[in-house]
């Protein structure tokens, strides 16, 4: 019996924090969907937008092709982030529960690990969605290629070389992954467990719920995830900035040399073109404007709702 309701309560923690990890992921990747929009199109050198900062590319896009084109390539982004961030936040906390038990509570290598190894896990799930999300949020108005999700993995898998080109920039993506979603999950940790330590009266409020009967107020969290943001982002961009050139390498005959090299040779030829600035960490400054507000809205949401469903947020002081 007591076997049973130990089973009960496992499954009842996996779906709740897969619940809460789907709808953090939404609100999030919605928030800052013009920006990705326009982060894809200044990666990829799209000819209409190549030569466009990031408010004067938005300003293009709501007058070239219509407000609603900021959102372009949102819907399959929601198809795939409901999934991918269900999976990261869910395997985050069974990985933090198993390298806890193995290193201790206190170990900042159990931390960063827990981070690198959900971020993989959700990205390996879900990676063929991002690509159809890249090429679809690509297109311009009037020169569509693609009409929706299936017809677009149908397309790529028929034309392209099956299932690898639907995982075409996996390699750099996983290598950006480990950094990206390890110092994520690590800074935030780390800010949050700095914020309940020595300024739980600035920064928290009472929950007799939680493990420390204390949970971070709303601008403590979004304070905490926008700085864990903002420190990913800084250690990943150059190989996000390499997964889009090879995912979106087959759409113009002048990228299409991305499509047929690997990570390393796809790196080094936007290095040749264009540089490190202009090239490896081209859209930089609109990945900060979009990672910061992304990654606080991602963690807080769904702290905010671990504690609606009544999961443990909480942690020993």
């Amino acid at each position: 019996m007591a076997i049973r309701t130990e089973e009960r309560s496992s499954l009842e923690f996996v779906f709740k924090s897969l619940f809460a990890g789907g709808v953090a992921g939404m609100c999030s990747k919605t928030a800052v969907a013009p920006l990705d929009r326009i982060k894809i199109l200044l990666q990829a050198h799209n000819k209409h937008y190549k030569h466009l900062g990031v408010f004067s590319g938005l300003r293009h896009i709501v007058r070239k092709e219509a407000f609603f084109a900021l959102y372009k390539g949102n819907g399959a982004q929601m198809v795939r982030i409901f999934p991918y961030a269900a999976t990261q936040f869910t395997a985050f906390e069974l990985y933090k529960k198993m390298l806890t038990s193995l290193l201790g509570s206190n170990s900042h290598i159990g931390k960063f690990l827990a981070g690198s190894g959900a971020g993989v896990t959700a990205v390996t799930l879900t990676y063929p969605l991002d690509t159809i999300r890249a090429r679809l949020a690509f297109q311009v108005t009037g020169e569509h290629v693609y009409s929706g999700i299936v017809q677009t993995a149908l397309s790529i898998f028929k034309e392209e070389g099956g299932l690898r080109a639907l995982y075409r920039g996996f390699v750099p993506t996983v290598c950006g992954m480990i950094p990206y979603a390890g110092f994520s999950f690590y800074c935030f940790e780390m800010l949050k467990y700095i914020c309940m330590k020595y300024m739980p009266q600035v920064t928290c409020d009472s929950c007799s719920r939680n493990t420390g009967g204390l949970v971070l107020m709303m601008p403590a969290k979004l304070l905490c995830g926008g700085l864990a943001g903002a420190v990913a982002q800084s250690v990943s961009y150059p190989l996000d900035v390499t997964r889009r050139r090879m995912q979106l390498a087959m759409m113009n005959p002048e990228t299409r040399k991305f499509g047929c090299v690997g990570m390393i040779s796809t790196i080094v030829l936007i290095y040749k073109e264009n540089g490190v600035f202009r090239g490896l960490y081209r859209g930089m400054s609109i990945n900060y404007l979009r990672a910061i507000p992304m990654v606080a809205v991602s963690f807080s949401t769904y702290e905010l709702l671990k504690q609606m469903l009544d999961l443990d947020t909480g942690m020993k002081l």
